[in-house]
């Protein structure tokens, strides 16, 4: 397996769907922008009234199937062959470019607005097939890169069919014939591509289809919400789409009014705002090690709000200046510093969203993963009429300059964002485990991918460290409810960190007989409940580097709850900062003790019969070999 998301792009599971999802993203924003420039410098006879009305109507239209329409394409994508109902689509698609090429030529403004809006149906029939795709044909340490590589192809796609649909309407001859004939040629590509896409077995084909649209809208979101987790990541990315629309819609205008330059520099602009997302969904892997590491969401949302509001700063107010070319512009003071900062949100953008869509594919019930899509998909829509109602009374009624408009979004994202992180502590505990290990720590995995995908089990580890839970839990991928010595879960500073991960004190029959017992309650119950526990079967720190006999409490609870049991092993970790060697401070020798290379390698997992203490303190020192 290659070790690079790139890899990807050589495999026909992944590479035809890459294709087919970033040739229809890029054909949308041709046929849209075509026509956006058709209505508003290319046609004569309109008023600025008129053109204003279309502009907005053509916006409207667009997004209105996404309402009507995301819950039967959802299930639509969860009874059915995902790749064929991707081939119907892209016919569909296909159909309208043949008619809409005719139309551009005639310059029949209503039937390009009809055919417009059945590109929004081709679009939210597409929605929920593209992300619910990926867990179907991806192993679950390929999310984050599939999940960055379509971030990053939307987003080129994106800024390309801006800059080609403006330009060729624009050309003083034969303009719309070349819009037209390009959308078609995009079309038939894309359902080449769609044609080469491996079957995938439908994921629910018993699913009865409901074809009332409001009732089936209302029960998609409404079962959305059944996942805590799930339905608040959504409300995550409908959130950057608010954010990000609100950006996006006033960089014209900003360009212009504000900045003083020139549909170059717009150009310029977005194509900067683009490669940034896709360069921060592109670095998601590597920062996040194969995994799905939702500790890089607040990473993004801090990142945002930054560079999101230091663009107020460093331009505040308007230029007398109009139509600034590139160079004229960047000479300008804090025209550096604006592109910086357009950089920098961008960037932390990709950081934001991919962890959050990788989260809800592998959170989701696979049977349902297609219609959690089309409920986001929903919310989606709903955000960015928010945000485009917000951004108007803030503009005509408040009286904000775009600046301040542009400020007051950013400081809307930090609010927000502590808000969920405060519904949600995981989000906030990952980030700062990241953070953590990260600095401290050079981790070389091996096995992590036995640890079962669903379902109970125990995972059984040495322990060396008071980082231990913190590397362990920051590493596997699954949520994990640890069994922690009480003094250990009561430290300061890290408690609340504790508390936030659900760790579960424990206490000896002799000191606590109490807490004893509601631990081993407290284990039962998550067991019950699908959860993983983690545990240090020694009961206590190492003090010698060595591994200490395994107590029998894991017999205890395989008695009651017989569930897979994982053997761990932590490597190197005596002698790294946190672990009892070298604990005084004349002996500290901290340069080697900070960013120590460690080493976590995990066993398949055993069926709880086989499992006795003695076992499996044998399986874990022949995992961790003298590498103490």
């Amino acid at each position: 397996m290659s070790h690079s998301q790139f890899g990807l792009l050589t495999e026909r599971r992944f590479l035809p769907f890459f294709l087919t999802q970033a040739l229809g993203a890029f054909n949308d924003n041709v046929f849209k922008n075509a026509l956006i420039v058709l209505v508003t410098f290319v046609m004569v006879g309109l008023n600025d009234e008129a053109k204003h009305g279309l502009t907005n109507l053509a916006a409207g239209l667009f997004i209105l199937p996404f309402f009507l329409f995301s819950a039967i394409s959802g299930q639509l994508a969860d009874k059915f062959d995902k790749s064929r109902i991707a081939v119907a689509v892209k016919v569909l698609e296909l159909a309208i470019m043949i008619v809409g090429a005719m139309a551009f030529v005639r310059q029949d403004v209503h039937l390009l607005l009809a055919l417009l809006f059945l590109m929004g149906v081709h679009s939210t029939l597409f929605g929920p097939l593209k992300y619910g795709i990926l867990p179907q044909v991806l192993k679950s340490e390929e999310l984050v890169g599939g999940n960055g590589l379509v971030e990053m192809a939307t987003f080129i796609a994106i800024l390309l069919g801006t800059i080609l649909g403006t330009s060729l309407i624009a050309m003083p001859e034969g303009g719309a014939g070349w819009v037209g004939l390009c959308t078609i040629v995009l079309a038939a590509l894309g359902l080449l591509t769609a044609w080469l896409m491996p079957k995938t077995a439908p994921v629910d084909p018993d699913l009865q289809l409901d074809w009332n649209v409001f009732r089936a809208t209302w029960r998609n979101v409404a079962e959305l919400r059944s996942n805590r987790t799930v339905f608040l990541s959504c409300l995550g990315i409908s959130w950057f789409w608010f954010f990000g629309s609100i950006y996006f819609t006033q960089l014209p205008v900003y360009t212009s009014s504000v900045l003083g330059g020139s549909p170059a520099v717009y150009t310029g602009l977005l194509a900067v705002f683009s490669v940034g997302v896709a360069l921060g969904s592109l670095l998601c892997e590597k920062l996040s090690g194969h995994k799905v590491e939702i500790g890089l969401v607040p990473f993004g949302a801090i990142g945002m709000t930054l560079f999101g509001a230091d663009i107020y700063f460093a331009w505040p107010e308007a230029v007398t200046a109009r139509g600034l070319g590139i160079t004229e512009w960047l000479a300008m003071p804090g025209a550096k510093r604006v592109l910086v900062d357009l950089v920098g949100m961008a960037l932390f953008s990709g950081f934001f969203i991919v962890p959050l869509f990788a989260l809800v594919q592998s959170r989701s019930d696979p049977k349902r993963r297609s219609r959690v899509f089309a409920a986001n998909n929903i919310l989606n829509a709903i955000f960015m009429v928010i945000a485009s109602i917000i951004s108007v009374g803030l503009l005509a009624k408040i009286g904000l300059t775009i600046p301040q408009l542009l400020l007051a979004t950013a400081i809307m994202n930090a609010i927000v964002a502590i808000y969920i992180f405060t519904l949600v502590p995981e989000f906030l505990m990952r980030f700062l485990v990241w953070i953590f290990i990260n600095l401290l720590y050079r981790i070389d995995l091996k096995g992590l991918d036995n640890i079962p995908e669903e379902g109970p089990a125990i995972v059984a580890c040495n322990h060396v460290s008071f980082m231990d839970a913190l590397i362990v839990g920051g590493t596997v991928r699954r949520p994990m409810r640890f069994v922690m010595y009480y003094k250990i879960f009561q430290m300061p500073v890290v408690n609340w960190l504790f508390r936030a991960a659900r760790a579960i004190p424990i206490a000896g029959a002799k000191e606590d007989p109490e807490m004893l017992a509601r631990a081993y309650a407290e284990i039962e119950k998550a067991l019950d409940a699908g959860e993983v526990v983690g545990i240090f079967p020694e009961g206590q720190l190492t003090r010698d580097g060595e591994i200490n006999p395994f107590r029998s409490g894991i017999e205890r609870i395989l008695a009651s709850r017989p569930v897979p049991v994982v053997p761990m092993a932590l490597r190197g970790m005596w002698g790294s900062i946190f672990s009892r060697r070298d604990s005084a401070l004349q002996r500290a020798r901290l340069p080697r003790r900070f960013w120590s290379r460690i080493g976590l390698s995990v066993d398949p997992a055993w069926p709880a019969a086989d499992v006795t203490a003695a076992k499996l303190e044998e399986r874990v020192r022949a995992l961790r070999g003298d590498w103490a």
